[in-house]
């Protein structure tokens, strides 16, 4: 992650999955499980033009629930709740895993949605090796003995989900993006993405349990 995401708390480096911190008053008490994902993260750069792309719909349809920024991540595997002690066995095989690649180029591109409650940004650039990426991420979770629901990879990132009688929104906002077309980068880190805290009343927030650079060639 970039300076910034670590300055807003995705995107730290500290300690194991057992260090996450106690989240905000009237939340101290940990959960005994953590929600978990392994993704690739847009740098700043490639997120501060997507955001200026949707200044129009973020004016348009404020009661959206939009995405933080600093929470736009490409999901390779999602692995739902899992106890504490799952999560440690997964950083040495990951870590082994970002240092036998290179980074995969990746873009932001167009615009879609789920079932007229989710709002996405597309995924372009080296798609084949996102998806061979995503195939390994998946068997070091499985060597691990999790369980996790192993779906196709559909390549997006989630921007916003529509309230519940809101039918229109979502698909309004997406034909306004469906000619967005980013920069090119390299996805340059593999993070390993937990809840922050037990759950509350309010929206569940993330930050990096750890992350590792593709060193390999």
């Amino acid at each position: 992650m970039t300076e910034r995401s670590r300055a807003q708390g995705y995107g730290t480096e500290e300690g194991p999955a057992d260090a996450i911190p106690a989240g905000p008053e009237g939340h101290h008490r940990r959960a005994s499980t953590v929600r978990v994902f392994i993704a690739l993260a847009p740098p700043d750069e490639a997120k501060d033009e997507l955001a200026r792309a949707l200044a129009p719909a973020y004016a348009a349809y404020p009661l959206m629930r939009w995405n933080r920024i600093e929470d736009w991540h490409i999901t390779l595997a999602f692995l739902g709740e899992l106890p504490r002690a799952a999560v440690p066995p997964l950083r040495s095989p990951l870590a082994g895993l970002a240092a036998s690649r290179g980074p995969v180029e990746l873009a932001l591109r167009g615009a879609g949605h789920f079932d007229e409650r989710v709002l996405w940004s597309g995924i372009a650039g080296d798609l084949p090796g996102l998806r061979l990426l995503a195939d390994d991420v998946r068997t070091v979770v499985k060597e691990c003995g999790i369980p996790f629901e192993d779906r196709p990879l559909r390549p997006h990132l989630t921007l916003a989900r529509a309230r519940r009688a809101d039918q229109e929104s979502v698909a309004a906002a997406a034909a306004g993006l469906a000619g967005f077309t980013g920069r090119g980068w390299p996805a340059a880190r593999l993070h390993l993405v937990g809840s922050d805290f037990g759950r509350g009343p309010g929206p569940i927030r993330y930050r990096d349990l750890e992350s590792w650079a593709f060193t390999g060639p």
